[in-house]
């Protein structure tokens, strides 16, 4: 299995690239380590809510959830033990669908439009800020979606690392574009 070296986030750095948004409700959480790092996994009662990447340690996910919840929080690992074994499946290139139920409170009507649409580009394959936005109907949007993309809580998930420039260059990725870059090779070699 291939590991991606990365920089770890504090807190700080987390909130910068994983937009702080109160949660009001109950959540559950883990973390587990996988070749892009220590990821941290939120879920509701109705599904998945966001995926932190590239933790410094698990205290720093509980620093997260201790700022941005203000609710019960409940470290339940066995909760996650299905997707943390698709995840990993994806890494080893054996999985190209996930199918875990998803909580997309944490965007706009807008971005939930966007990021239903990310869920269509087949694995494997790219597609442009701008096939986006006319896919969605809104063809004078592809900033708009390229913001939608950079919002998006459940990367990997939703595969906003998919969606490249229209001349064919990468374009920003919050991950970083290593991440991009690592995630779009694994998927065309397999």
């Amino acid at each position: 299995m291939l590991f991606l070296f990365l920089k770890v986030l504090n807190f700080k750095e987390m909130t910068k690239y994983h937009r702080y948004i109160p949660l009001k409700i109950p959540v559950s959480y883990t973390v587990f380590k996988n070749p892009i790092g220590l990821t941290g996994l939120i879920a509701s009662s109705t599904g998945l809510l966001r995926i932190i990447y590239k933790l410094s340690n698990e205290d720093s996910m509980d620093n997260y959830l201790a700022q941005s919840t203000h609710a019960k929080v409940t470290k339940s690992p066995s909760e996650f033990k299905e997707l943390i074994k698709q995840i990993l499946k994806y890494f080893e290139g054996s999985l190209k669908y996930f199918d875990f139920p998803l909580d997309l409170r944490l965007g706009t009507q807008f971005q939930q439009i966007v990021w239903k649409k990310l869920n269509t580009i087949p694995y494997g394959k790219t597609r442009s800020y701008k096939w986006i936005a006319s896919a969605i109907n809104n063809p004078h949007a592809s900033r708009a979606v390229g913001n939608a993309n950079g919002r998006n809580p459940l990367p990997i998930i939703i595969p906003c690392h998919r969606v490249i420039r229209e001349n064919g260059e990468l374009g920003g990725y919050t991950g970083g574009i290593n991440i991009k870059r690592f995630l779009l090779n694994l998927e065309q070699a397999n």
